[in-house]
């Protein structure tokens, strides 16, 4: 099974869940300005985005990431997770919204959020995670 955890992360706590997962899945995590795949050639994916502004995506790098690769998530597995600092998850939900239209199984079907940095048990939890996407 081919897989990627690709990540933006501004403060390093999402680049924190990242690494978690990818410890799970088998794999290394990479940031969405070093990853040079293509999304086609996966069988899953997990993607980590902190809510931004008001709760949106990463604008200048993550969400044009994102939007370019949508089209290619059709019967893929995706988990989804990030940070944030305030709000209530609406730029997850959103986010959910999105790759459950582009025809992607969404893991656990929901994304997986944590309010400023994760704890220890929010790591464990994520590597769990991850070993579950990787079996």
């Amino acid at each position: 099974m081919k897989t990627a955890v690709i990540y933006w992360s501004g403060t390093g706590n999402t680049e924190a869940m990242a690494n978690a997962v990818a410890e799970g899945m088998g794999t290394e995590a990479v940031s969405v300005s070093d990853f040079g795949s293509s999304v086609a050639e996966l069988d899953a994916l997990a993607l980590g985005c902190p809510a931004m502004g008001d709760e949106v995506l990463e604008e200048s790098e993550f969400e044009p990431f994102f939007s370019g690769i949508e089209n290619d998530l059709s019967g893929k597995k995706v988990f989804l997770f990030g940070s944030y600092g305030w709000g209530d998850g609406e730029w997850m939900r959103s986010w959910e919204e999105k790759v459950k239209n582009a025809g992607a199984e969404l893991v656990n079907g929901e994304g997986f959020i944590v309010n400023d940095a994760p704890s220890d048990d929010d790591l464990a939890k994520l590597k769990e995670i991850g070993i579950s996407i990787a079996g």
